[in-house]
């Protein structure tokens, strides 16, 4: 499998159908509901035990990984029946949750050789660069990614792919819930709802076999037990309520699905690694090293802000270029509530979290620089900035391209180990 393209939408379902018309006794494909513009929700099942696993990918835009390891999965299935009768579960992966989102991030998957991520056809995966990658970039505002519904008492209302989630959930009540995530520079980690014997070694062992770093102590889920370097448990007293950094509160969908005893599991896995997040070593003052992260996010807001600016006035006027816009615009206001949450918390502690910080007062300008830049045409001065910060992230930090294939492997064996142990 090594060399293997992330498929686009149009490829992932494509390719679905053509397997499950080859073995139509093992693979079943439905629909499940529909996105805000329409596009059907497709659920691939395999096996016909009287218990559930629910696989979820593609809950953010920018992430096809989790696709690709969900359909290489259930067509691993349906060529060794056992593996799956060994469990006595049926097995459902959600392809894409967010496939209007996936939409416009798509185009990334589609660019000129050599200049982003790979494709059938298209660009060597030995050549993927940042910039090409961000050249293309689009992640949805916090409020409009379906993993995370809004709260009951905020009147903005359910999106539908939310809703289709939640029924799902419902119908499956399953045992595990796997939801796949991609990050773009860093390292890999787990986060589970609840603890797992054996899960957190398992984990290690999987990601050092792929020499996958692991993050030291990731900062997402900040108020999450760290049962072990990058392996991330919800405490027993932890709300069911998840606040992001513009503000939005919602109840993630996989926390959602503990009312019926599931177990779920986020697994990240970077497409590009940085060895530097796993360093254990402690720093000598901590609040230094969350200082100077602090000063290059607000700086390099700053400094997106005067760009901006210095374009005159310009409007998005498609429904693409208003997406790109609300998602960038969001990035570019929440530098000050994010200072403010990192010098709340015990970070930076290590040479590896400290890392860490680094890469997202980075990658957070990153992003808005990258979607600003398309919502305004393209501008050169923004084609400048975003160039010249993706460079900068990649060299700072010694990124590392990491094969899809091992991406892949990284979430399909921690997806049959947790299996293992909770079924």
């Amino acid at each position: 499998m090594r060399g293997t393209p992330y498929p686009t939408l149009g490829e992932l379902l494509r390719r679905a159908r053509a397997t499950v018309a080859a073995r139509p006794g093992a693979l079943r494909l439905r629909a499940v509901g529909t996105s805000r513009a329409g596009r059907p929700l497709w659920l691939l099942s395999a096996g016909h035990g009287p218990r559930h696993i629910l696989t979820v990918a593609g809950a953010h835009a920018n992430e096809p990984v989790g696709g690709l390891t969900s359909l290489s999965l259930a067509e691993r299935f349906a060529r060794e029946p056992a593996l799956l009768q060994e469990s006595g579960c049926t097995w459902n992966f959600l392809l894409c949750l967010d496939p209007d989102g996936a939409s416009l991030a798509g185009r990334w998957l589609t660019g000129r050789p050599g200049e982003g991520l790979p494709g059938e056809g298209r660009a060597a995966e030995a050549s993927p660069t940042l910039w090409g990658y961000y050249r293309r970039f689009y992640r949805p505002a916090f409020a409009a990614q379906p993993e995370f519904p809004p709260v009951a008492s905020d009147p903005r209302p359910v999106m539908p792919e939310s809703e289709a989630l939640v029924r799902l959930i419902d119908e499956l009540r399953p045992v595990v819930q796997f939801s796949l995530h991609g990050v773009e520079v860093g390292g890999s980690f787990l986060q589970l709802t609840r603890a797992v014997p054996g899960a957190a070694a398992t984990y290690r062992r999987i990601a050092a076999d792929l020499g996958i770093p692991l993050e030291h102590r990731p900062f997402d889920g900040m108020g999450w037990l760290a049962e072990s370097p990058g392996v991330l448990v919800l405490p027993d007293s932890s709300p069911t309520e998840e606040r992001d950094p513009s503000g939005f509160t919602s109840q993630a969908t996989w926390l959602y699905a503990m009312r019926h005893g599931t177990v779920s599991a986020v697994v990240e896995a970077p497409f590009w690694s940085v060895a530097g997040v796993s360093d254990p070593r402690p720093v000598a003052e901590p609040r230094r090293e969350v200082a100077e992260a602090s000063e290059v996010l607000l700086g390099r807001a700053k400094q997106l802000e005067a760009v901006v600016g210095e374009l005159g006035p310009r409007s998005p006027e498609t429904p693409e270029e208003i997406a790109h816009f609300t998602a960038a615009r969001e990035l570019m206001d929440i530098g000050p509530g994010v200072v403010d949450t990192w010098n709340s918390a015990e970070l930076a502690t290590t040479v590896g979290n400290a890392v860490s910080l680094g890469v997202a007062a980075r990658r957070i300008p990153l992003r808005a620089a990258a979607m600003m830049r398309q919502a305004l045409g393209g501008a050169p001065a923004l084609d400048t900035l975003v160039e010249a910060w993706a460079r900068e992230l990649a060299s700072t930090f010694d990124a590392r391209w990491v094969p899809v294939a091992d991406q892949t492997e990284l979430q399909t064996r921690t997806m049959l180990a947790l299996a293992r142990a909770l079924v």
